[in-house]
């Protein structure tokens, strides 16, 4: 007999949660223990419910990303899906990089949904198939000048580098800027992410090089 897939659902659209939540049951092989919508939510029930699998939107309040990347500092092994909208090659990799075991887009059928679940419940990875042509095509095209990739960052994305170039701290951004420093942290791990770069310090020397070519 095969073994019922645990899951837990977190997403800020109650509709669509219990839509998703109804499809699995009525398809079977999948026990719902547990609902949430915020981050704080999947962190807590995580800890609680210890399921096989959290299914996580992106953009909910205290972000879907930032709460797997706690999720998996507790639990290492725990599986986590990300179930979006956003087709952002920079919440892909973020994502990818934080480790999660799949990414999939909304507009998913509720077959489709179960089988991919279960192939990660099994162990495999799974990211959309348009969003993977996507990252590929980018991997494999030529380098993009800097000054391009840089030209990718929000406003706010790039006033806060200009400053950690200088050799600002978080708190000293945060306060230069009038934010919390928990939103200069968060505006740096998308930095990092559209950079493709490790740390502050290769973010910086990145801003650098591309300002000093530009002059």
């Amino acid at each position: 007999m095969t073994a019922v897939v645990r899951i837990i659902i977190v997403d800020d659209h109650p509709l669509f949660r219990e839509g998703v939540a109804r499809s699995l049951r009525e398809i079977g092989g999948f026990e719902i223990i547990g609902e949430g919508a915020t981050a704080a939510d999947a962190e807590r029930l995580a800890q609680v419910g210890q399921p096989d699998i959290m299914l996580l939107d992106i953009s909910m309040p205290g972000g879907g990303l930032t709460a797997a990347a706690n999720i998996l500092r507790m639990r290492p092994d725990q599986k986590i899906v990300m179930l979006t909208v956003s087709e952002a090659n920079a919440d892909l990799t973020l994502a990818l990089k934080t480790g999660v075991r799949g990414y999939i887009l909304k507009g998913v059928g509720s077959t489709s949904l179960a089988e991919i679940l279960n192939c990660v419940a099994a162990g495999q990875k799974y990211v959309s198939p348009t969003l993977s042509a996507q990252l590929l095509n980018d991997l494999i095209r030529p380098e993009k000048r800097k000054a391009d990739v840089l030209a990718g960052l929000s406003d706010r994305e790039a006033g806060i580098l200009s400053l950690v170039a200088e050799g600002l701290s978080n708190k000293e951004v945060a306060k230069r800027l009038a934010l919390q420093e928990k939103t200069v942290k968060h505006h740096m791990t998308r930095v990092f992410a559209k950079l493709n770069v490790r740390n502050r310090t290769e973010a910086a020397l990145l801003m650098h090089q591309t300002k000093s070519g530009l002059g």
